[in-house]
Order: structure tokens, then sequence, then C-alpha cells
């Protein structure tokens, strides 16, 4: 299974890359984990990542993908992947089509986990008050969710028009969004 997670921070992305990893036997990929692995290796691509995060800024599309590139190179995605944080924009979801084409294994699947942004907020403010962490604060939730919307959104209808998206509700017991993704995918 070769599978990207879509959805709005919050959605529980992380939650569920989880157990679908572990359900397909496949190995969960964040681009935190890429970025993290890179700047601990000191590899090239990290230290261009480096100098722009030491500067607080975005790590250009150009070495994100690169980074990606090379993690599908890996042994263990031989027989699939799950992608969780990328693509986050149409640039990068047809940068992941020319690298998965050439290699000649298209994506399976792309499972949007969809929820309103009210839920969302009530979601996110919960977990600020159980975790403490400061991104759930309610003025960065909603600012994440309008930079979701203009950015990364677009990437739902791309992979619409090229028939790989699956939606499910995310809302509901974390169990029972699981077993919603299952079914969905493999139904695939």
């Amino acid at each position: 299974m070769r599978l990207v997670l879509v959805g709005p921070p919050g959605a529980g992305k992380g939650t569920q890359a989880v157990f679908l990893a572990s359900h397909f036997s496949i190995p969960h990929i964040s681009t935190g984990d890429i970025f993290r692995a890179n700047l601990k290796a000191g590899t090239d691509l990290g230290n261009q990542a480096k100098a722009f995060m030491d500067r607080g800024d975005l790590v250009p599309d150009s070495v994100t993908n690169e980074m990606v590139k090379d993690r599908l190179t890996h042994a263990d995605t031989a027989h699939g992947f799950l992608l969780d944080g990328f693509p986050r924009n149409v640039a990068q979801a047809q940068v992941l089509s020319a690298v998965l084409t050439e290699k000649k294994t298209p994506l399976d699947a792309v499972l949007e986990l969809q929820i309103d942004d009210s839920e969302i907020i009530s979601r996110l403010n919960n977990r600020r008050s159980v975790e403490s962490r400061a991104d759930d604060a309610e003025e960065v939730i909603v600012h994440r969710l309008n930079v979701y919307h203009e950015q990364t959104a677009p990437i739902v209808q791309y992979y619409r028009s090229e028939g790989s998206l699956i939606t499910i509700s995310a809302t509901g017991a974390v169990d029972e969004i699981t077993t919603r993704a299952i079914t969905a995918l493999g139904n695939k």
C-alpha cells in the first residue's frame, strides 16, 4: 500500500497514521521525522534545511522534495509507505507523482480525513487543556486552519481529479475512524 494522508490540523492524521501503517505493515513517513533524521546525520540536505530553519524560514519545497525522494529509496519502502505531512501543496504533489511514475509505483490511495473547522477548534481546545500545547491556542488553530485551506486543501482536488482520493469522516471515536479508513482503503 502506497498511501498519502491529508486533512486539516487536528483531524487526527498522526493518530491514524500509526494505526494504518501498522495495519498495512508499511513505514509511517512524516516530513518532521525526515527533517530530524537528515539534521542528525548531517546530510547535505539536512545542512541546507538547517540554514533555513536557523533563520526561522520555512524549508523550501526543493529541499523538502529531495528529502522525500531520498527517503522513498530506502529498502523499507519497497512494499509501500504512508506519507504524513507530504505533500503540502499541489507542486509537491506533482513532484511526488513524477517520482512514483518514474519508479512505476503509483499511489494506491490518498486518504482525506474530513472534519468541520468548528469540530477541529473544539477538539484542539480540549487537547490544549489536557496537554498544555502552545500550538493549540485558539488564535493559532484558526491561523493553521487558514493556512491549510489556502495552501494544502487544493491537493484534495488535485488527487480527486486523478481518481486516487478517498474521503472519510474524521468525526467520532479513534477506533471508529480507523475502522472507517481500513474499510475504505480495502475497497481500493
